[in-house]
């Protein structure tokens, strides 16, 4: 039983250990304006993520990185004030949920957001997303 405990009370500190607010999953702290973006499927049946850094480097990993950057900055920062691709999309459900953490002039970004499916995603979200 103390034991027990003992690896409890282990686990807690290692949890709450100070850990960097922003870090890429490589472990690496991003940048001032970095984010780690993700989508996943519904209930996770799928995901992918990539990192954008802006201005991107020439080794960005984002396939549309300028135009990202360039909608995030229009947006200063606010995810859910993206100028987004409005287009129109069919009503079918097939939920998708699209995550961004890191930084952004400073400022700690922790967005998430859940769409009908990747056509509403796109269309609120322009490039940022398209990867």
């Amino acid at each position: 039983m103390r034991l027990r405990a003992a690896l409890a009370t282990a686990a807690l500190l290692t949890l709450t250990a100070a850990v960097p607010a922003a870090a890429a999953p490589s472990g690496d702290p991003l940048p001032d304006r970095g984010l780690f973006l993700t989508v996943s499927g519904s209930e996770n049946t799928w995901v992918r993520g990539v990192e954008l850094f802006c201005p991107p480097a020439p080794d960005a990993r984002h396939p549309e990185a300028a135009a990202a950057c360039a909608a995030i900055d229009e947006a200063a920062g606010d995810l859910d004030a993206l100028p987004g691709d409005p287009h129109l999309c069919t009503k079918e459900h097939d939920p998708v949920t699209a995550t961004a953490t890191g930084q952004w002039d400073g400022r700690p970004v922790a967005w998430r957001k859940t769409f009908p499916n990747a056509c509403e995603l796109d269309a609120a979200t322009g490039p940022v997303f398209r990867f």
